[in-house]
């Protein structure tokens, strides 16, 4: 039976460096909103693994909810048009707001879903990012919480896809090229 990390190049991140690293990021958003009460909304499917361990270490009172954006579809490379499919439920006026994306690549994406909240006018928006890519963006976007930087490969685990596969794997690696090329 063939095995999902037969087609991992490198390991980038292990799941003990991951849980870490959350670990880490839930004590400083708490420590920086000591008001409480944030509005966390995950990107899905790819923030979904890293939301459920981020929110569980942040300690304070906080509503979760979800969009679903996206400017890849079953591609590897982004089609520079985002699109949401799914939006908000909670009320976001007056509201402080955390983002949570797996991956800060070109910006378009977190770009969009911030403008996008903003319309609604929070208290404030900000972006937790499980990884931030060493690339060059298409848009200006502040990320205010990173796990991890991380080359230009096509990375997938820990909620990271390609082809809607390699979500279940515990770790962060680099998807082999003959894989998606």
């Amino acid at each position: 039976m063939h095995s999902p990390h037969d087609d991992i190049s490198e390991i980038l991140f292990t799941e003990e460096q991951i849980h870490a690293r959350v670990q880490e990021l839930g004590a400083q958003i708490a420590a920086d909103h000591p008001e409480g009460d944030m509005l966390v909304v995950g990107v899905l499917r790819g923030a979904v693994i890293f939301m459920a361990d981020l929110v569980r270490a942040i300690d304070m009172p906080l509503e979760m909810d979800f969009v679903v954006a996206s400017s890849y579809g079953l591609g590897a490379t982004t089609s520079g048009v985002v699109e949401i499919h799914k939006d908000v439920t909670a009320d976001v006026e007056g509201r402080h707001v955390l983002v949570v994306e797996d991956i800060l690549d070109s910006g378009l994406t977190l770009h969009n879903v911030v403008e996008h909240l903003r319309m609604r006018n929070p208290a404030s928006v900000e972006i937790a990012a499980l990884l931030v890519k060493n690339v060059e963006r298409r848009v200006d976007i502040e990320c205010s919480y990173s796990g991890f930087e991380c080359p230009d490969g096509f990375i997938v685990g820990y909620g990271l896809d390609y082809a809607q596969r390699y979500r279940n794997l515990p770790y962060l690696g680099i998807l082999k090229k003959e894989i998606y090329q």
